[in-house]
């Protein structure tokens, strides 16, 4: 039994090649393989889940925004707009990043819970991230929240 998202993907694929979409084939295509690479990782072929199948989506979106990021440096403007076009469309497959101020005020009811612990101020960082990211799974990069405890536990 396949994952619905992983269907979701396959789905797009052929889609994509049906309607010549080269951009949205080609970048679906590698994320597929990327899925199936993981599901014979293991000692034994598995199924991967839709939440390990989205963090793979995720990877796979992040890498993009990092070329995307090294091509403008390098002056390369066309592969960082290509670069760009496929995260955008991997985007299409993960949960709506968060704003600022939902990020703010999931790390602020982490603090709270962390401090109700016993856990404050700037050592409690590894506990307030301990609490807050299962919540955020994948809707904030890693340094953005880090960068919002940081802030909110030296009292910001």
């Amino acid at each position: 039994m396949t994952t619905t998202l992983k269907s979701r993907l396959q789905d797009d694929l052929t889609a994509a090649i049906k309607a010549r979409d080269e951009l949205r084939s080609s970048t679906l295509r590698l994320t597929i393989t990327a899925i199936t690479k993981e599901e014979v990782a293991g000692e034994s072929a598995r199924e991967l889940s839709d939440a390990e199948v989205e963090k793979i989506v995720a990877r796979e979106a992040k890498k993009r925004r990092e070329a995307a990021e090294a091509f403008e440096k390098g002056g390369r403007a066309a592969q960082a707009e290509r670069e760009k076009a496929e995260g955008e469309v991997l985007a299409e497959y993960l949960p709506k990043p968060l704003t600022d101020d939902e990020l703010d005020a999931l790390v602020a009811e982490a603090v709270r819970e962390a401090a109700a612990g016993g856990a404050e101020g700037p050592r409690a960082m590894g506990a307030v991230m301990k609490i807050v990211n299962p919540k955020i799974a994948g809707r904030a990069e890693g340094g953005r929240v880090a960068a919002a405890v940081k802030r909110q536990l030296a009292g910001g």
